[in-house]
C-alpha cells in the first residue's frame, strides 16, 4: 500500500525529472515539496524498499519501471482535475493547484477514464503541461522562454514555469491564457523588460515574467 506522502514523492521526482532530463538530487526534491533534506533521505529509502526508486549515492535518485508507472498516473490525474476545474467550473489558473492536489489521490481508474474522455482527450492542462496518456505517453512540446526570443517573434502561449497564485493572478489581470497570441514589438536593453501586443493591447512585462513564461513561435 502506498501513502499520501510517497505518491506526492513520486510525482515530485518525475515532475523534477521532466524538466531537467538528470537524475534528481535530494535537495530538488526538499524544494519542491517545500521539506527538507534528511526528510527526503528518511522517505527515498521508503520508497526504495518498495521497489519504486533507485538511489546512487552522491547522485541522486531516479524512478524505477512501477515507480514511474505510478507517478505517471498521479500526475495524469492531477493534470486532469486542473483541466476540469478551469474549463468546467471555472476555477481561476491559480487557484486550481491546491484543489487537484487533494483530487490527484483518488484511487478510481475508472473515474480518471471517465474525466478524460469527457474532457475530449485534452493533451495540456491550463498550465500548458502535458498531460500523461491512459498508457503513460506524454506529448511532445516546443517551447521556448518569452525572454529568449527576439524583437518581432509571433507566438503564443504554451505555458509557464510557476503556479504561484501571485504570479498567475498577474497574467490574468493582463488577460494572458494558454493559446493567448503575442507579438514582441521591443526589449528594452536597460532592465531586459519586453513590449509585447496580445490582442489588441500593448503591455510591457519584466525580465522576470517574461523567465517564466513558454511560447511557441508562429510565422
Amino acid at each position: 500500500m502506498i501513502t499520501l506522502s510517497e505518491e506526492n514523492y513520486l510525482k515530485a521526482i518525475l515532475s523534477i525529472n521532466l524538466e531537467t532530463k538528470n537524475i534528481v538530487s535530494t535537495n530538488e526534491i526538499a524544494g519542491v515539496l517545500n521539506t527538507s533534506p534528511a526528510s527526503v533521505s528518511e522517505m527515498i529509502k521508503k520508497l526504495e524498499e518498495k521497489n519504486l526508486v533507485n538511489y546512487e549515492k552522491y547522485k541522486g535518485v531516479s524512478l524505477s519501471k512501477s515507480g514511474e508507472k505510478l507517478a505517471l498516473e498521479i500526475l495524469r490525474k492531477h493534470r486532469l482535475w486542473e483541466t476540469f476545474l478551469v474549463n468546467k467550473l471555472e476555477f481561476s489558473w491559480s487557484e486550481v493547484h491546491d484543489v487537484a492536489e487533494q483530487l490527484e489521490h483518488v484511487k478510481s481508474k475508472k473515474l480518471t477514464n471517465k474525466l478524460d474522455h469527457f474532457l475530449n482527450y485534452p493533451k495540456f492542462d491550463p498550465h500548458g503541461e502535458p498531460i500523461p496518456s491512459k498508457n503513460g505517453i506524454i506529448s511532445p512540446t516546443k517551447r521556448v522562454l518569452l525572454s529568449e526570443v527576439p524583437i518581432k517573434t509571433k507566438g503564443i502561449i504554451m505555458g509557464v514555469s510557476t503556479d504561484e497564485s501571485e504570479f498567475l493572478d498577474y497574467l490574468t489581470q493582463l488577460n494572458f491564457k494558454i493559446g493567448s497570441k503575442i507579438k514582441i514589438l521591443d526589449i528594452i536593453l536597460f532592465d531586459k523588460s519586453m513590449k509585447i501586443q496580445i490582442g489588441d493591447k500593448i503591455e510591457q512585462i519584466s525580465e522576470e515574467v517574461t523567465n517564466n513564461i513558454h511560447i511557441k513561435i508562429i510565422e
